[in-house]
Parts: structure tokens; sequence; C-alpha cells
């Protein structure tokens, strides 16, 4: 973005209207009034203005699973780059669902070789998530049981091979590991640890947590729901305060009555986050689409395998903003943030200042009553 200084902003985490200076491509400085005088001022008139979202959970795009990837698919992945970034994405962790040890040592190569250089004006392949193959049986969802693996160090240590550095995230149950020891041992190794897919107590989160997990995938999905007696997996996660849960905001994956018991409960975006869940149908219409060695049928943006199982989504990230405001859940900036600076806050563990110093890629939001929420890249 040029060099300018825009004015009379709504920005999220900030109060009243702000004033905002771009120089370099970069955020330099955020306040009520700047006395900038040698720069372009653009007055955005009281609409809100945020970073592109991060999408730290998205299975595949444009017909490509990124399971899937050989490496003969870069132009894929640029072309599935570029869309992310015509959806708001700046950046995003293709997720590797579980599948052969093979297959997932194929995608990793991919990634890893494809990460560096990313050129602007796209979507940045932040790394990679596992989501799997450490997975509980009872809840496993859609990921295929021939695949799934104890949860020892030995398996990780297979699994990660050399790609340490590309995965960033690793979503486990926790209750399959009665030493104790796999969580830092991951940890130890710069990847976060996410809670999911697991049959884990209460007594078998917090004790995940105390010894360095930090996520929860797609709370209330592929986890005991919360019980007064029984807080689960989820409830140990909303009492910790070092704990983001990730969650799917499409109407279909956790009703939106949860949802707002969940925001909530996370004090307006504090310990939450939002991911798409998305599949590689997205930005395909509705229909029947290969997945591994099965079949899903999308209807209406919600992708479902032949017996009825929920597999995912095709939904991009900003679409779950919109519904949160549309259904009243929380303001237009809270719901902005659960997309932008919660998502990069969970990844990096280590966010001084959300918005000073960041990438100028920013997206402007205003609301009407016909339209509703939302937003163009400025």
């Amino acid at each position: 973005m040029n060099d300018c200084k825009i004015i009379n902003a709504q920005i999220p985490g900030y109060q009243g209207f702000q004033e905002m200076v771009i120089r370099d491509e970069k955020i330099v400085a955020i306040a009520e009034s700047l006395m900038v005088e040698d720069l372009q001022v653009l007055d955005v008139d009281g609409d809100w203005i945020s970073l592109g979202g991060v999408d730290l959970q998205i299975n595949g795009a444009l017909g490509l699973a990124f399971p899937d990837v050989e490496m003969g698919d870069f132009d894929r992945l640029t072309e599935i780059c570029d869309f992310l970034w015509q959806q708001g994405v700046d950046g995003f962790l293709p997720t590797i669902v579980t599948t052969s040890i093979e297959n997932i040592h194929r995608s990793l190569a991919v990634f890893a070789e494809f990460i560096a250089p990313q050129p602007p004006n796209t979507a940045k392949v932040l790394g990679v998530h596992l989501e799997g193959p450490f997975l509980n049986p009872q809840k496993r969802g859609a990921h295929p049981e021939e695949y799934l693996l104890p949860l020892t160090i030995d398996y990780a240590t297979i699994l990660l091979s050399k790609y340490t550095e590309v995965v960033k995230v690793i979503t486990l149950a926790p209750e399959l590991d009665p030493t104790g020891s796999i969580v830092p041992y991951l940890r130890s190794l710069g990847i976060i640890v996410s809670l999911g897919h697991s049959q884990a107590n209460f007594a078998q989160a917090e004790r995940a947590f105390a010894s360095g997990a930090s996520m929860v995938t797609h709370a209330f999905n592929a986890m005991p729901g919360l019980h007064h007696r029984k807080p689960g997996l989820l409830g140990s996660a909303l009492t910790q305060p070092h704990v983001q849960c990730g969650f799917i905001a499409d109407g279909q994956h956790v009703h939106p009555a949860m949802l707002k018991l969940l925001v909530r409960s996370g004090e307006y975006s504090k310990g939450l986050f939002l991911v798409s869940d998305a599949l590689s149908p997205l930005g395909l219409p509705d229909g029947k689409y290969p997945w591994d060695r099965r079949e899903i049928e999308v209807i209406k943006g919600t992708a479902r395998l032949p017996d009825g199982t929920l597999s995912g989504t095709t939904r991009s990230l900003l679409v779950g903003v919109q519904n949160l405001v549309k259904w009243g859940i929380c303001d237009i900036g809270n719901a902005i943030a659960l997309a932008t600076t919660a998502p990069r806050q969970a990844l990096t563990r280590n966010t001084p200042d959300a918005y000073v110093g960041q990438t100028a890629s920013l997206l402007r939001w205003n609301s009407n009553p016909v339209t509703g929420l939302n937003w163009a890249r400025i």
C-alpha cells in the first residue's frame, strides 16, 4: 500500500476513531490524532480498517486437497494463494488431514519448497497444520481410521522426519499419551500443539495444557460436549488464559446459540479465533467431489460423506465474520478481530502489537441494513 495517512477509521481493539500512518508498506503509527503533513490522506468516513484474515485450518481450495499436492502443483498452489488473497486472506496454514505417512511426507516436501519466496499481494503459506494422525478413533470424524497412529515420540519423529521447520501446528488427542511426554517434545521443536479429535476428560486436558498445548481445533466438534459435571477438554480450554480455541462459524458445525456461549466464555475474541475448515471444493459450486478415496457431497457450502458425516465446509474465512455479525453474536470490531488479529496471535504466541509494524495489507469494512457486513481490499 502506498504511503498515506488514513483518518476517521474504526480499528478492532481501539476505542473511537483513529488515524493510521502507512510508510514503506508498513503500519508505523495509530492514534486518535497524528501530526503528519507530508502524506496523502485517505478519509474512510467511519468504516472499519483491519489486517487481512489468517486461516489456521484450511484443507484445500479450487479442487486441490492439500494432502494430495505434488511437486507439479506449484501453479495450482499459486492460483489458490491468489484466490485466497481475493477472499481477504493474507496468510494460511495448509492443513493435512490423516493419511499415510508417505502422503504426508510428499505434501510436506512440496510446501517446504513452495513457501519461500512468495510474491506480494497473494496469500502466504505460513507453514503446515497436521490434523492427525494422532487422533482418538472414537472422535475421528471424517478421518480414515486405517491411517491413525499411536501417539508416541517414536511415531512423531517418523512423521515429522526432516520437516519440523515447516510444521507449525499439530492437532492430537492428548489422552493417547499416558506418559505425558509428547506435548513437551513437540513444543521443544517449536511446534504448536492443538488438542482435538479427542475424548480427553478435564484432568487429561489440564495436564496437556500445563505441559505446553496452547490451542484447540474446531471447538465443540470432534470432542465431548460441555457438561456441568464433566467439563472435558473444552471446559478446560475455556478456563486457561494461554489457550486459544479455533472455531467454525458456518451455522452447521456449531449452532449459533452455542457460538454465542463460546464467544461470551472467550471474552470477545480473547482466547478464540475463527477458522474456515474449508475443503478442496472451496471456490467451486455445490456438487459431488472426490476426497481421498471417498466422495463428499457439497450442499449449500456444507460437505458431508455419503453416510452423512460432516467433513467440512466450502465457505471462506471472512464469511464467518459476516455470520457472527448477522447472527448478533458479537459486534463488528470483535468479529473482525476473530479472523485477523486473533489467529496471528495464536500462531506467534507473542505479538506485542496487533497492528504497528505489520505489513499494511488492509481491508475496509462497512455495514448496511440491506447487504450486511461487507469488505474490500484497500
